[in-house]
């Protein structure tokens, strides 16, 4: 431009005279043409200054100053002042549609050039639509909802003043940051989570705090829903999605923080689950070695995907941290807090039993076990569950291994004082197959092994190799036929046997008056095959001791557990201690004493105890059980039978059932008259081998014929008749096969249900009713045959049980008189 300025100039001054420019000479023309007003045509002509150039001459853009022209200043002077006011102020104000346009400062935007041209027909009828509002003047106003049984039901009411959506009271940052969202395309999903400033809200009413809520809870709803599905329909080219997700976890927003979070928390676990292979992802660095692409890719997202799975456990561990008590910390955690921990506290545990030999396992073993012993109930229930489930799923045992190892570690930390979801865990362990006397003799062979190898070094060289490929051989036929895997499993099922019983053996040398007692002898019942020989005498003799007690210092067992240290010693001697010379005599004699505590109560739950140790006793070992024991206990379970409910007694005819098919001369206690003139029997003593139980007979099986329970009176019934296996009284082929344990819970009543269903009675007639007369007749007659027995019993001494024996003894007498 400079250029073109200077050549000018230089053309000018060679000239000589003072040259008019052509713009300066169609200015004066127009403002001449102005002042006669004759401008139309000077219109017209104007429009020849903006002709294109043609092709062949050169295109020079220059800048022309242009002078102001004079002709407005005529025009000002023709208008009064006052108008002149109203117009600088319309314009001000932009009360007009006309003067809207007219650009007052820098800052508006520039004026177009081209006059768009609008639909008249669509603004008339954009206004007439308007009318309505206009005249009527009511609008709707929202109001507080209502709660009711369908849920929160939305009011509204006429007002005269119209009130702003909160949708139209978006700044003018917030509408650019909607549609930058909306410009963005679904593949990238470019979503950036802004930290809003915060805006005063004190001015909102109630219903418009609830509607705002709701309207950014359903928007952090639908990005979570859209991130998730996405990365589940596509894991490798979503895998960033997992950035915005984990920032979720974070939520500010004090409105929506804590369902946010959860709802982040609970999707991630979701994916997690469904895109984490079963194995261990293993990163190697490959500097220098040239992969193929697709190697490449596979390894950056396996690499992406462990980073945001740590990030993920990471966050889970910051919210469960807030709920650990620290030393000399007064501080206690709010609902929303404990709510989250608790939520944390589901997703590590199902991430556990899904995923149990994925990448950091042991990291979250480390974590779940400690929250095993937490004040709270909720977070010891949910780590009980996915511990049992993790036993009873786990194939390889070393998982296993190292839960049953940290269960040691926080046991001896502790001191033992710890809750009993620690060692009720313990109980859902699978060790049926685990023998460590085995083990002993595996390691025999391994020294003699390792003796034969010594001996390998004197050997010559062309020895030695065939030595190798010989070793080399049955290592892979071990492999072919999967048998190093179930050496490795037994041998974790070894390590994990042994640490059961240090915990187990430790608690009953040092805490024998702990809370876990009770759990602790259960589980040495339960697991007492795995047990070494060489424990069997001092295992004997302490829960002897511990049954004895000293009474002085109130040392005592209840009765679950003395229950379950007889279970444990029969459990040894029936099995592997068979040759061991141990007299059980007072195992007997505690095990027939606490048969009486037994009842329909609260201590109806350990029947299923004493149906085991029974089972042990009298079946089991029935070769080594005395005449005198075996009616002595026949007959304690036939009292028991009246002390328990349905099922309870069910489980008890089955244990008399198979007592009289075990020994023929149990069925003494069915005949009345054998019992005369044999002595007394002693149901108060405590010792079944002198109580004389052949003296008595089983008159409850009597009472049990009336028994509410159908399925009762039946097999009362088939016992009278003496368990015939065919014919008339005989059993079906269900019920008669049912063992104790299973008649016992397949009859539990807890479920409220009856099986079979027992009938409605049936109506009586007013007619048939007793009248008041008969009742009271009833009455006295009952009075008069308490007094009568009372004198009898008196005179004759004796026991109640003989004399209900004497009467069931007189009306057997009588059944066999109407017969004949």
């Amino acid at each position: 431009m400079r250029f073109f300025c200077d050549s000018m100039t230089q053309k000018r001054k060679k000239s000589g005279g003072g040259r008019v420019s052509k713009v300066k000479r169609s200015n004066q023309v127009r403002n001449k043409l102005a002042k006669q007003g004759k401008s139309k045509s000077v219109r017209n002509k104007r429009k020849n200054f903006s002709k294109p150039v043609s092709q062949h001459q050169p295109q020079i853009h220059h800048e022309e100053e242009e002078e102001e022209s004079d002709h407005g200043e005529g025009m000002l002077e023709m208008v009064e002042k006052d108008d002149l006011q109203f117009l600088q102020s319309a314009v001000l104000n932009r009360s007009y549609s006309l003067l809207k346009n007219i650009r007052i400062t820098e800052k508006s935007k520039p004026r177009s050039t081209k006059k768009k041209s609008k639909n008249k027909e669509v603004i008339e009828d954009q206004y007439e639509q308007s009318l309505p509002e206009l005249h009527s003047g009511k609008f709707m106003k929202p109001l507080l909802p209502i709660k009711t049984k369908h849920g929160l039901v939305k009011r509204e009411i006429e007002t005269d003043v119209k009130e702003e959506p909160l949708s139209n009271k978006v700044t003018s940052k917030e509408k650019e940051e909607k549609e930058s969202e909306e410009e963005s395309e679904d593949d990238d999903m470019e979503i950036e989570l802004e930290e809003k400033k915060e805006e005063d809200l004190s001015s909102l009413s109630t219903v418009e705090l609830i509607a705002r809520r709701e309207e950014v809870l359903n928007k952090r709803k639908f990005m979570i829903g859209v991130l998730s599905s996405g990365l589940l329909e596509n894991p490798q080219e979503k895998i960033k999605n997992f950035k915005y997700l984990l920032e979720m976890m974070d939520e500010k927003n004090p409105e929506v923080q804590l369902t946010v979070k959860k709802l982040a928390t609970v999707s991630i676990l979701e994916v997690f689950k469904d895109i984490l292979p079963g194995y261990q992802l293993k990163h190697f660095e490959s500097d220098g070695v040239k992969l193929k692409k697709d190697t490449l890719i596979l390894q950056g997202y396996e690499k992406t995907l462990l980073t945001n799975y740590k990030l993920y456990l990471q966050k889970l561990e910051r919210m469960l941290n807030i709920i650990v008590r620290k030393k000399g910390s007064t501080y206690i955690p709010q609902k929303q807090e404990v709510k989250l921990a608790e939520v944390a506290m589901k997703c590590l545990c199902e991430l556990m039993v899904s995923n149990s030999y994925f990448n950091f396992w042991k990291n979250i073993v480390q974590l779940v076990v400690p929250f095993l012993n937490h004040r709270l109930f909720p977070i010891r229930e949910t780590c009980a569950k996915a511990v049992k489930d993790v036993f009873r799923s786990d194939k390889r045992g070393e998982i296993t291994l190292e839960i049953v190892r940290k269960i040691n570690l926080l046991v001896k930390k502790k001191s033992y004082s710890v809750h009993e979801e620690v060692l009720e865990v313990l109980l859902s362990l699978r060790l049926k197959e685990v023998n460590l006397d085995r083990e002993k003799e595996d390691e025999m062979k391994q020294k003699k092994f390792m003796n034969h190898k010594q001996k390998l070094l004197y050997l010559s060289k062309r020895e030695r190799k065939k030595s190798k490929k010989l070793e080399q051989l049955e290592k892979e036929l071990l492999e072919t036929k999967a048998e190093e895997s179930k050496q490795s499993k037994m041998k974790n099922l070894t390590e994990t046997t042994k640490f059961l019983f240090t915990i187990y053996f430790r608690i009953l040398k040092t805490a024998p008056h702990s809370k876990v007692l009770s759990l602790t002898l259960e589980g040495l019942a339960k697991f007492a095959h795995c047990i070494n020989i060489e424990f069997y005498h001092d295992l004997v003799s302490v829960l002897d001791g511990l049954m004895l007690g000293n009474e002085e210092e109130g040392c005592t067992l209840g009765h679950r557990e003395q229950l379950h240290c007889v279970q444990t010693v029969f459990t040894i001697l029936s099995g592997p201690g068979l040759a061991i010379n141990i007299d059980p005599l007072r195992f007997y004699s505690h095990l027939y004493k606490n048969l009486l505590y037994i009842g329909a109560g609260k201590s109806h739950q350990d029947l299923p105890v004493v149906l085991s140790c029974l089972d042990t006793v009298l079946i089991r070992r029935k070769k080594k059980v005395s005449l005198q024991r075996q009616l002595a206990f026949t007959k304690r379970v036939g009292i028991l039978s009246l002390q328990v409910l349905h099922n309870g007694a069910l489980a008890c005819l089955k244990i008399i059932k198979s007592m009289l098919q075990i020994n023929k001369a149990v069925d003494v206690l069915l005949d009345p008259e054998s019992s005369i003139g044999g002595g007394t029997y002693f149901p108060e003593l405590d010792e079944p081998e002198y109580c004389n139980a052949s003296n008595s007979s089983l008159w409850e099986i009597l009472f049990l014929v009336n028994h509410y329970h159908p399925t009762v009176r039946k097999y009362a019934k088939h016992l009278l008749q003496g368990a015939p296996a065919v014919g008339e009284g005989a059993l079906p082929a269900e019920l008669s096969k049912m063992s104790p344990e299973e008649l016992f819970h397949d009859l539990d009543p807890t479920q409220m249900n009856f099986k079979p269903p027992v009938p409605l009675p049936k109506q009586q007639s007013t007619s048939s009713r007793p009248s008041k007369t008969m009742i009271l007749k009833t009455i006295n007659a009952q009075k008069k045959c308490e007094g009568k027995l009372k004198d009898v019993m008196q005179d004759v001494e004796i026991s109640s049980i003989d004399f209900y024996g004497h009467i069931f003894q007189k009306r057997k007498i009588a059944i066999k008189k109407e017969k004949t």
